[in-house]
């Protein structure tokens, strides 16, 4: 039986572009996967702490060291990496805030990217054989041919991180422009259809 994690980073809920890409997301990967189990990750629920010296204490030091406070300070991380080792699909749902990814995001970033875990000693990734899709929407296009598209700082931290814990299979919808919606040129709806053929495309791949 498939798993797909879904990762949530808007804080706009039903308003949010992202969260709009991939409820389309989710909903056509079910129907391809009718068997699949979706875990539901949104960091805008989780409580996520940033990094901390007590938190840096507890990630430097051996497992077998771990005090009970330890344990407790680097519980929601330890679930976190589960929840990504447990997936074959990563389906991530970004805003773009000043061209890169939201805080939260980078926190979430933050606690998954642990050595011994998702990453080796050596630095080389530990995670393979699972797929992310990226469903990202933003203010500006920053698409290929676009006058601002060397801002597009999102995608390509992203991918690197990814890439260094061991995913390469990446696929990135970028729902661009998204600003026409909050300035009344479109509709939520209409600009959500527009990336209907990328979504399906990203679900087939």
């Amino acid at each position: 039986m498939p798993t797909l994690l879904v990762i949530e980073s808007s804080p706009r809920g039903d308003h949010s572009m992202s969260r709009g890409l991939t409820a389309m997301f989710v909903a056509q990967w079910l129907q391809k996967n009718p068997q699949g189990h979706v875990i539901e990750r949104d960091l805008m629920e989780s409580n996520l702490p940033f990094v901390t010296m007590p938190w840096l204490g507890a990630y430097f030091a051996p497992p077998e060291q771990h005090t009970p406070e330890m344990k407790d300070i680097l519980r929601l991380s330890d679930e976190l990496v589960e929840e990504i080792l447990k997936a074959d699909h990563i389906a991530i749902g970004t805003p773009v805030y000043n061209y890169n990814v939201p805080a939260v995001l980078k926190a979430y970033i933050d606690h998954i990217v642990r050595k011994g875990k998702t990453l080796g000693f050596a630095g080389e990734g530990l995670v393979h054989g699972k797929a992310c899709t990226i469903l990202m929407a933003s203010g500006g296009s920053y698409t290929e041919g676009s006058p601002i598209q060397d801002r597009d700082i999102a995608t390509s931290y992203l991918k690197l991180i990814l890439k260094v814990i061991g995913i390469e299979d990446v696929t990135v919808v970028a729902g661009g422009n998204a600003k026409s919606v909050d300035m009344g040129q479109t509709t939520r709806d209409a600009f959500l259809q527009t990336f209907a053929p990328q979504v399906a495309a990203a679900v087939a791949a």
